[in-house]
């Protein structure tokens, strides 16, 4: 056999070659739906926006014919959650200060007793090698390539998604790099009408500016898994059509058609999972918070909302995801899109809520984790490869 080569990515002579081997693999399981990623151009696109991101490629024989790929990006979330030894000197008027100064800093503005425990971590995406090649040990050689990298730049987990009845993929990553099966989150998706759709009439949509949905995130989601350090980046990215939350019409308390309060609410608690919706109570109320952004692909797409848990009214809050899965729908239309997806966590409790197709969408994607280093950037999570799964999940918009 050939030797085979791993090296970077070189946008100016591979790009070609990248997408023939692109369009050689099929993304899905064998005799259903299959995915296709069109990348418009820029085979990076879906790591582009990342803090650090790398794209590698194998190339073999003398000819350099390029048999494989793969992609990744290194960012900062959160891993778990401990107590806070300050949290008796920390109120809600901190947050408010935060708000109102622009130069104040979020995140030491938190009135909660409990704050995120962050680590540094790689995920893998868009391993791809054609059918003629397989079996040759190229994929490993990816793999490995991309760990070190990660390693390098101080990273202590990497992980990565695959479909559960992939059996291939889940083989190479559990079997043969060491990874561990670690969440089973569901991918939601339901496709764009020709038709707009009604929002309940007791729901009201506030859009929040790009500094109050980042202190909203802050405050109420910020101990989620996998929440991103730089929630501020993704919040801003141009990609990004907003941050809406959906409240009862007439409920005063969320600071009616003007600035939202939601800063000053009392019994508020909430989870967030990522790229779709949040929910947050307050005043004994339901309410729900949303984020969208354009994909563009073959199949334009809304990514979001996502749903959160919250406090009280549980009727109220699934009214409140309806409202907000109608008005992400009336988004996409707007936007040309022709599907609005979202990511769940297996456990999450309005999951039911989200309107979806079955056929469209994935009851179990998988995802699997790998300690890199002995060592741990903080004693309070120890092994986060060996934790349970909680009731959500954050999963970045930037990676779809």
């Amino acid at each position: 056999m050939a030797m085979v080569v791993v090296r970077e990515y070189d946008p100016e002579k591979d790009r070609a070659k990248v997408d023939a081997v692109e369009r050689e693999c099929e993304v899905g399981p064998s005799g259903e739906l299959s995915l296709y990623t069109d990348h418009m151009g820029d085979p990076i696109c879906r790591v582009r926006n990342c803090p650090a991101f790398l794209m590698l490629v194998a190339e073999m024989g003398e000819e350099k014919e390029i048999v494989g790929m793969i992609r990744g990006c290194i960012k900062t979330v959160t891993c778990g959650k401990r107590l806070c030894r300050n949290s008796k000197n920390i109120n809600s008027n901190n947050a408010a200060a935060a708000a109102a100064n622009n130069n104040a800093s979020l995140d030491s503005c938190i009135p909660t007793k409990q704050v995120p425990v962050y680590t540094k971590v790689g995920y893998i995406l868009g391993l791809r090698v054609p059918p003629s090649h397989r079996r040759m040990g190229i994929a490993s050689k990816l793999v490995e390539r991309m760990e070190e990298w990660v390693r390098e730049s101080g990273g202590e987990y990497c992980y990565m998604a695959t479909e559960n009845d992939n059996v291939a993929s889940v083989k190479l990553f559990t079997a043969k790099c060491g990874y561990s099966k670690f969440r089973t989150p569901a991918i939601l998706v339901n496709p764009v009408f020709a038709h707009h759709l009604r929002v309940p009439r007791r729901a009201a949509i506030l859009k929040l500016c790009p500094r109050d949905a980042e202190l909203l995130y802050r405050l109420r989601f910020s101990t989620s898994e996998f929440f991103p350090r730089d929630i501020d980046a993704v919040l801003n990215n141009k990609l990004t059509l907003g941050t809406f939350l959906a409240v009862p019409r007439g409920d005063r308390s969320w600071g009616g058609a003007g600035r939202p309060s939601f800063w000053r609410t009392r019994r508020s608690r909430g989870r967030c999972e990522a790229g779709s919706r949040e929910g947050v109570a307050g005043g004994g109320h339901g309410a729900a918070v949303a984020g969208a952004a354009v994909v563009p692909g073959a199949v334009p797409a809304v990514r979001g909302p996502l749903p959160v848990r919250a406090g009280r009214g549980g009727a109220a809050r699934g009214e409140m995801v309806r409202a907000l899965c109608a008005h992400a729908h009336n988004l996409a239309k707007e936007h040309g899109c022709a599907v609005v997806a979202t990511e769940v966590a297996s456990r999450e409790p309005l999951r039911l809520a989200i309107p979806h197709w079955k056929r469209l969408s994935c009851d179990e994607d998988l995802w699997c984790i790998k300690r890199l280093g002995e060592d741990y950037s903080d004693g309070a999570v120890g092994d986060w490869t060996k934790s349970p799964p909680g009731l959500s999940l954050f999963v970045d918009p930037r990676e779809v």
